[in-house]
């Protein structure tokens, strides 16, 4: 058998019990069972934390993570409502994320606004309803305004999903980059 590196203390040493003998010495084995069980006692402890946390705070932090992503794919872009170029870059929802949770993590109806408009002016929904109509364009406008009057209640599950798939496009951007 040859030489191998223990996984503990760096050390070189031939495998003695096998050949997927990972260590070299009883000390270091102890040490290297007692790393694997802290390993799947993290997992454990995350997959029961996962477990208790409500709908209402993984829509919390589906929202972050959404919001996220809204201000990386238009960054260098300028406000919707007011044209400026943003000091402070805010993901601003046309149709209220609290009203309407059918549009809540709709990426066409959520984009880039400064702080003065999103905050300030609440949206400044006329100028934003005119940057969406040409950003967009009527037909998808009108798609959105349907779709937003529907009631939309999101489970556990879908809302793992989409905080998911909002990193993975986070990644993605960043990568990019």
């Amino acid at each position: 058998m040859k030489e191998r590196k223990c996984k503990i203390c760096n050390a070189n040493f031939k495998p003695v019990y096998s050949t997927t003998q990972m260590v070299c010495s009883v000390t270091c084995s102890v040490i290297y069972k007692n790393k694997l069980n802290d390993k799947a006692w993290a997992k454990k402890k995350k997959d029961m934390k996962e477990k208790l946390l409500t709908v209402q705070e993984l829509m919390k932090t589906a929202q972050i993570v959404f919001n996220k992503y809204i201000r990386l794919r238009d960054a260098g872009k300028k406000c919707i409502s007011c044209g400026q170029v943003p000091k402070k870059e805010n993901a601003g929802h046309y149709f209220s994320a609290g009203t309407h949770t059918a549009v809540r993590y709709d990426e066409m109806n959520v984009h880039l606004q400064c702080e003065h408009c999103n905050t300030y002016l609440s949206g400044n929904l006329i100028e934003y309803r005119k940057g969406l109509l040409s950003k967009i364009g009527y037909d998808e406008y009108a798609l959105l305004e349907a779709k937003a009057n529907d009631t939309r209640k999101f489970t556990k599950e879908e809302l793992f999903e989409i905080i998911k798939i909002y990193k993975e496009k986070i990644n993605e951007i960043k990568n990019k980059k």
